[in-house]
């Protein structure tokens, strides 16, 4: 079974997910939040996801974000939509710098709106290497 993670925002949702024995993070795509739930449930009906990682917005002293709200709202359809599917969070201060960086130094060049696009699915790459480094995978 897959672990998927998401950086959540209000403009995109970027998504990643590890292979079904867990061993690799892999960016998948971004989806606008409109399209989120018809892309899970598709993505669901092809593939078993055992837990749902969202990456939680904190201020550097450790406190919610303001926009922790939509993340926080996020989290909870998750919950309600897929009873059966975990989920986790990870604090994510530092992912868009560092997918930012990780982007740079592949020397892509991209337009401006798929750098956004892929800096939101290298994110959401990095709360999911996070997360297993945590659990230890």
């Amino acid at each position: 079974m897959r672990i998927m993670a998401f950086d959540y925002g209000t403009k995109r949702i970027g998504i990643a997910v590890t292979d079904p024995l867990q061993i690799i993070a892999t960016a998948l795509t971004t989806v606008h939040p409109e399209d989120i739930w018809n892309y899970l449930k598709d993505y669901l009906k092809q593939e078993e996801v055992e837990t749902f990682v969202v990456g939680k917005p904190l201020q550097m002293d450790g406190t919610d974000s303001e926009s922790a709200q939509h993340v926080v709202g996020f989290m909870r359809k998750l919950k309600k939509e897929f009873p059966t599917i975990k989920v986790a969070e990870v604090d994510e201060r530092f992912t868009s710098k560092m997918a930012s960086s990780v982007i740079a130094q592949s020397g892509l060049k991209k337009n401006k709106k798929q750098s956004k696009s892929l800096i939101d699915t290298v994110s959401a790459t990095i709360i999911l290497q996070t997360y297993m480094d945590t659990k230890g995978f």
